[in-house]
């Protein structure tokens, strides 16, 4: 693939003719997964990144063995040699109870999470998707998409370089894999849904002589106010050990809450953290490492469809994030392997209508993977959003471990689809019977 790297715009009509078979925009999971899996296939990928690497995002850091699934999928070692924090499971505080919940056994997923920074996660990714032969340009601000007459992405629009020229790379197919601000599909008329769930989150580190190793990773489904310990704060908590002296520390909460966008959420955390231990080391200034950070989490296909006229969505684009616990990172790179075989398929075809019938196939299969699971996190939000029924759910279910193994099967997606135990069978039954959003 020549480089557009050292050879620059071609001519004053400022298009950059990369002949790539397709541009992936954005290398976070769901964009380099995506670009990595086409690139392991033989299709010429460009990897466009807006910043450079390594480079910080919003997010808890906690990997579920769902996305550990996808990191062994794409050849990480997934290995503590390797630096990584291994964890056994989700440990639940709420209702008065403290509650160890392993991860489950099957066949589909492995049966370990992992801790890391995205600092370290993101250029881990882009860099295997390069190593797999795409081509990674960073410090490409993609601005919008480039349409035909008959309005089909044909390629991108971008600034790049100390002066910010103006550009355009150009191939038949583009994956938007560009966040919660999209960029590229709000350039081709898809708007966010407001029928659909969405959190926000904020997150800091801070140095714990005592919380950095933890083979758990914690979640608060109960916040206490530091000032009046009877005061419950609306939303949920996170605490994972990051296993270098930090802790990554976080709360999240969702649109069904009266309180959404009527809170200072960096306020509630610090609230909150007042009333911990001392010896955690989270009470003050002193121990944290860097600012209180937020972002929206985009969930239960808030922008749909998944495919039109040339562009894919992938990851937070696509508004992905599971409803039930907030995670982004295992459905973002999800669906950037599935957008990747899609892709191989459809090129592989003639542009027409053979290429695009092949190309729907992609929007059908994630509403048949996800579609009924999100449709039931929808209604689960509607009901953690109400603190009474909270409250009866955390007082009556958190005594009940085999009911809170259900519940942590249920939460974080995992199931096996196919010789499962009567948890999987129920899970699964639901989510068929779920009507697909």
């Amino acid at each position: 693939m020549h480089n557009p790297a050292t050879s620059g715009p071609a001519g004053p009509s400022g298009v950059i003719e990369d002949e790539a078979d397709a541009i992936v925009v954005g290398a976070g999971p769901g964009g380099s997964a995506a670009a990595y899996h086409m690139a392991r296939h033989g299709l010429r990928v460009l990897l466009l990144e807006k910043t450079e690497f390594p480079r910080e995002k919003v997010c808890g850091d906690g990997l579920t063995p769902r996305a550990v699934r996808q990191l062994v999928r794409m050849g990480v070692d997934t290995s503590e040699k390797a630096g990584w924090l291994h964890n056994k499971g989700l440990r639940v505080i709420g209702g008065g109870v403290r509650l160890e919940l392993d991860w489950p056994d099957l066949a589909s997923f492995p049966n370990y999470g992992l801790v890391r920074t995205r600092l370290d996660f993101d250029d881990m990714l882009a860099k295997r998707a390069a190593e797999a032969g795409a081509l990674l340009r960073t410090g490409v601000n993609v601005t919008g998409p480039v349409l035909d007459d008959e309005g089909r992405a044909i390629g991108v629009t971008a600034k790049v370089g100390p002066g910010k020229e103006p550009v355009e790379f150009r191939a038949p197919l583009v994956i938007a894999a560009d966040g919660v601000s999209g960029k590229l599909p709000l350039g081709m008329g898809l708007a966010k849904r407001d029928d659909r769930p969405i959190g926000v989150a904020v997150r800091r580190y801070y140095h714990s002589p005592v919380r950095a190793d933890d083979d758990y990773l914690e979640s608060w489904l109960e916040l206490r106010s530091a000032t009046d310990r009877e005061r419950l704060l609306p939303g949920y908590g996170w605490i994972f050990g990051m296993g270098d002296g930090r802790v990554n520390v976080g709360l999240g909460i969702l649109n069904s809450s009266s309180a959404f966008g009527k809170t200072n959420y960096r306020s509630m955390l610090t609230d909150w953290l007042a009333g911990t231990p001392a010896d955690w080391g989270m009470r003050g200034e002193e121990n944290a490492d860097g600012p209180i950070l937020g972002a929206a989490l985009p969930m239960g296909f808030n922008r749909v469809p998944h495919y039109t006229r040339g562009l894919m969505l992938v990851g937070d684009s696509g508004g992905m994030v599971n409803p039930m616990n907030g995670e982004g990172i295992a459905y973002a790179m999800e669906s950037g392997e599935l957008a990747a075989e899609v892709a191989v398929q459809a090129l592989a075809r003639p542009a027409g209508a053979d290429r695009e019938r092949a190309l729907r196939a992609y929007p059908s299969e994630l509403s048949l993977r996800f579609g009924g699971y999100y449709r039931l996190g929808g209604v689960f939000v509607k009901l953690i959003g109400n603190p009474q029924i909270m409250r009866i759910a955390t007082k009556h279910g958190m005594p009940h471990p085999t009911l809170m193994r259900f519940v942590l099967k249920l939460l974080a997606n995992l199931t096996d689809p196919r010789g499962g135990d009567a948890m999987d069978r129920i899970i699964n039954g639901l989510t068929r019977v779920a009507p697909a959003v």
